[in-house]
């Protein structure tokens, strides 16, 4: 596994938020990696491991999440707060360019920040979300987001996550649901296996305009000049072979990937977004 230096920055409300740093060419722009709703930097160790060296790879962990500072106010974790955490990252590390790579949540974040400060952005992957999102599957995370639960054993962890996300990861292993478990929670206070999130992003969320608040296909239009890589699981119940269709009209120059029996979300590690990982950094590399 690649190493890394832990890394803190300060939000505009003091929030001591945590990111880890894997070191690589400077002379590339850094791959910024954002992570879903309930995720964090843990996600992108298998694109971190891979890339690290030849890429300098930042995975950040939004407030409320993994090693970041958990908020005061429950309503602060919406995208607006979360986009003015990531440009304080960026302006505490003088980025004047970089990739990003969003997963779910991330996917969002990166598309509203290419609207900003046009030309600093030079290549985005958009991990299994669009401008609209499928009713079954956000129904199926305000099932679960914000409930508390715990295990004795990470194995009993992983044999619940075996049987919840079956259907998004069919044939996995009992290694995969380990690693699996150890990607989703942290050892409690109290010797269980708990989520490693603040259990209050639900509140916000679970709100009826809680995904609202801004025009996601106006968000899109912000990679139009920009390398732009979708990965679509094929079992997605968020991100529709429709909707992909459609942002594809959008973003002619767009390329995406499906990955084959997999649902929300691919952990990118799969061999079908490696292929098309090294393909978009080829196209960003060949425009720098």
């Amino acid at each position: 596994m690649a190493a890394w230096a832990e890394g803190h920055w300060l939000s505009n409300d003091g929030l001591r938020l945590h990111y880890r740093d894997y070191a690589g060419d400077e002379g590339r722009p850094p791959i910024i990696c954002i992570p879903g709703l309930t995720r964090n930097a843990r996600d992108f160790e298998a694109v971190a491991g891979r890339l690290a060296g030849d890429w300098r790879v930042i995975c950040v962990e939004l407030r409320g999440r993994g090693e970041s500072a958990y908020a005061k106010d429950a309503m602060t974790y919406v995208p607006p707060v979360y986009l003015q955490d990531l440009e304080a990252l960026i302006r505490e590390l003088a980025l004047d360019r970089f990739i990003l790579f969003g997963t779910s949540l991330g996917g969002l974040l990166t598309m509203l920040l290419s609207n900003s400060q046009q030309g600093r952005l030079k290549g985005a992957l958009i991990n299994d979300i669009g401008p609209e999102l499928d009713p079954a599957g956000l129904t199926r995370i305000r099932s679960y987001v914000g409930r508390s639960q715990s295990w004795p054993t990470w194995l009993h962890a992983a044999r619940y996550f075996a049987e919840a996300q079956a259907g998004i990861y069919p044939g996995w292993t009992l290694d995969q649901w380990l690693a699996q478990a150890k990607r989703l929670c942290r050892l409690g206070q109290n010797g269980r296996i708990v989520f490693d999130y603040d259990m209050r992003i639900a509140e916000p969320f679970k709100a009826p305009d809680g995904t609202a608040g801004f025009d996601p296909w106006m968000a899109l239009a912000g990679l139009e000049d920009v390398p732009t890589l979708v990965v679509r699981g094929e079992r997605s119940d968020l991100l529709s072979a429709t909707t992909l269709e459609k942002m594809h009209a959008r973003l002619p120059d767009m390329e995406s990937v499906t990955v084959p029996n997999v649902g929300h979300t691919p952990l990118l590690d799969e061999p079908e977004a490696v292929a098309a990982i090294d393909r978009l950094l080829e196209r960003v590399l060949a425009r720098a």
